[in-house]
């Protein structure tokens, strides 16, 4: 069953508040990064390139914890516990531009590699924890 995104915190995806991520390593050790992300309905969505640790994580085990602090209030927080459930290169580069816009207030995003794919994860929650 599906826990949604209570109303009372989805202002936290319209704040320059970092997440922290965290998969699944290959022998069951978890690994935490920090991410931009945003709102796409219910879901919780992210952005990478293709081949990180996180990526390469994630399509192996698709579950994740996400927890994101209010940058106004360090005590608030929304832990997010789910599973990856879509990965696309589709849209991928405007999606890391409009993350860009948000968290650096430019228009494109400044740190892309040569050769570099981008990749949106849609997270679905399962369970959500809050505080604050």
């Amino acid at each position: 069953m599906s826990d949604a995104i209570p109303d009372k915190y989805r202002d936290l995806f319209s704040k320059r508040a970092f997440a922290s991520l965290a998969t699944l390593m290959p022998d069951g050790r978890p690994q935490v990064t920090p991410v931009w992300c945003d709102l796409d309905g219910d879901y919780v969505i992210f952005n990478s390139a293709k081949g990180r640790q996180k990526d390469r994580n994630v399509r192996r085990d698709p579950r994740v914890s996400l927890a994101i602090i209010d940058p106004d209030n360090p005590y608030r927080y929304l832990e997010i516990r789910g599973r990856v459930v879509e990965i696309t290169e589709e849209g991928s580069d405007a999606l890391i531009d409009k993350l860009a816009k948000k968290y650096l207030g430019v228009d494109k995003y400044p740190y892309g590699q040569a050769g570099e794919v981008r990749v949106t994860y849609k997270i679905q929650p399962e369970h959500t924890n809050m505080m604050g």
